[in-house]
């Protein structure tokens, strides 16, 4: 199972808000038929599930931009890949979490 973060920015657009592009982005998070689990954060998107599928995900994520009119899309994408144990995003936290201790 991998971890994938995303970032999506559309760029040349008529508003400096992205809200819109942000919440039609997320459709397609909910629409998904892969096996994948999201958490959206005021920065960017967290994705986990088979390597595979969020790339095809993240590949659908990055069109939406042009479906609505902008002309150019920066896309920016942090892979988190371990292959010795099983690790979702919530084991991740609680890793952390326990080092504060």
């Amino acid at each position: 199972m991998a971890i994938v973060q995303v970032t999506i920015v559309p760029l040349g657009t008529e508003s400096p808000s992205v809200g819109a592009y942000v919440a039609s982005i997320v459709h397609v998070l909910q629409e998904a038929k892969e096996s994948i689990r999201y958490q959206l954060t005021p920065m960017s998107t967290i994705i986990e599930g088979e390597l595979d599928d969020l790339l095809a995900v993240v590949r659908r994520m990055h069109e939406v931009p042009f479906s609505h009119g902008a002309m150019r899309v920066s896309t920016s994408i942090t892979i988190d890949d371990r292959r010795d144990k099983k690790g979702t995003m919530e084991q991740k936290m609680r890793s952390v979490e326990e080092k504060l201790r």
